[in-house]
């Protein structure tokens, strides 16, 4: 029930209904969404949210903050896949509000406060900060980490970070989301104190202190893929050429006529790719968690211009399961592959 159309289950049709049955583990931070079409990019997407029975680190109050685009027409692959660009988006949203009527972070003095950032987005990565305080991030796409202080972090399509917040700097701050692709561009939120006038501005975040890296986490459980993989795949992500600009691959190969990637139940397997196109990648792999370093997570970005990021997991869940990147119109134009675990 894993939600792929025509890979594990069949598309539920317009009037028919179906019910997701599952075990609500592991804990952590999460989203649901479709997986038809484009509807990502029409607002079918929401926060899952698993509580812990008990989290390693304290706080006072757990607030989820959900990231999208906001798109007001019909989303369209022509709009959004050309050498890159993204569709016409008409703002930014932090739980569904613009930055001219933000979503309110109510604190007093003294609390800890949890922060789920979500993003939800289809094609806008953001870079991540709030006024007047640092964050201590605690988990990476649900899995707890050895908290880490930080200024900002860069926050892509489909993945999560949860932070705390000390709350000890009164006043009206804002939490910022610019995006990567146009700083311009900004979702917004505020953290107001009790004692804060309503009508004073949010002080803004600098952006100029450290900025989380993936070498910073440290996961509280991390997979046992030690030693020599039982498999690798060498993988290269392309697309957005002059030639194509519709076209995006995984290994020149094309979703849905790319071939499956084939391993062993039980197998140590290590996936290597190389991004030699001109834009970032998120790529997310459905049913496993895997490793990036000493990180434990779902979803990682591969930079632009030959960046390359490699992640190891081990394949304990039999079946068939997609892999593919989180940028909705590079995914629905190709870059996607399916691991067969057998």
């Amino acid at each position: 029930m894993d939600g792929v159309p025509g890979l594990t289950q069949e598309p539920i049709q317009s009037g028919d209904s179906f019910r997701y049955e599952f075990d609500a583990t592991p804990a952590g931070t999460y989203l649901y969404h479709s997986h038809v079409n484009l509807q990502l990019d029409r607002g079918l997407v929401g926060p899952l949210i698993i509580e812990e029975e008990s989290p390693h680190v304290e706080y006072d109050e757990d607030i989820t903050l959900f990231l999208d685009d906001f798109l007001p027409t019909e989303p369209n692959l022509d709009a959004g896949n050309g050498m890159g660009e993204r569709p016409p988006y008409e703002g930014l949203l932090i739980n569904g509000r613009v930055p001219d009527d933000p979503f309110t972070v109510d604190v007093e003095k003294g609390q800890r406060v949890r922060l789920r950032f979500i993003n939800g987005s289809s094609a806008t990565t953001y870079h991540i900060g709030i006024g007047g305080h640092q964050m201590t991030v605690t988990h990476a796409d649900g899995q707890p980490v050895d908290p880490v202080a930080v200024d900002s972090f860069l926050l892509s399509m489909g993945e999560r970070y949860d932070v705390i917040v000390e709350a000890d700097t009164p006043g009206t701050w804002a939490i910022q989301a610019a995006a990567l692709e146009d700083e311009e561009e900004v979702a917004q939120a505020v953290l107001q104190y009790a004692d804060a006038e309503d009508s004073t501005a949010p002080e803004q975040p600098q952006f100029d202190g450290p900025t989380l890296e993936y070498e910073d986490l440290r996961s509280r459980d991390p997979l046992d893929v030690d030693g020599t993989p039982d498999r690798t795949f060498d993988l290269t992500l392309s697309g957005g050429m002059m030639m194509q600009p519709d076209t995006w691959t995984i290994d020149g190969q094309a979703y849905p006529d790319a071939e499956p990637l084939k391993i062993r139940e039980g197998e140590h397997v290590r996936v290597k790719m190389t991004n030699h196109s001109m834009m970032i990648h998120p790529m997310h792999l459905h049913g496993h968690f895997f490793q990036v370093g000493d990180a434990v997570m779902d979803t990682v970005i591969v930079p632009p211009h030959m960046g390359q990021v490699t992640f190891d997991f081990v394949a304990d869940d039999p079946g068939d399961w997609f892999f593919h990147c989180h940028n909705l119109y590079h995914l629905h134009s190709g870059m996607a592959r399916e691991f067969h675990c057998v």
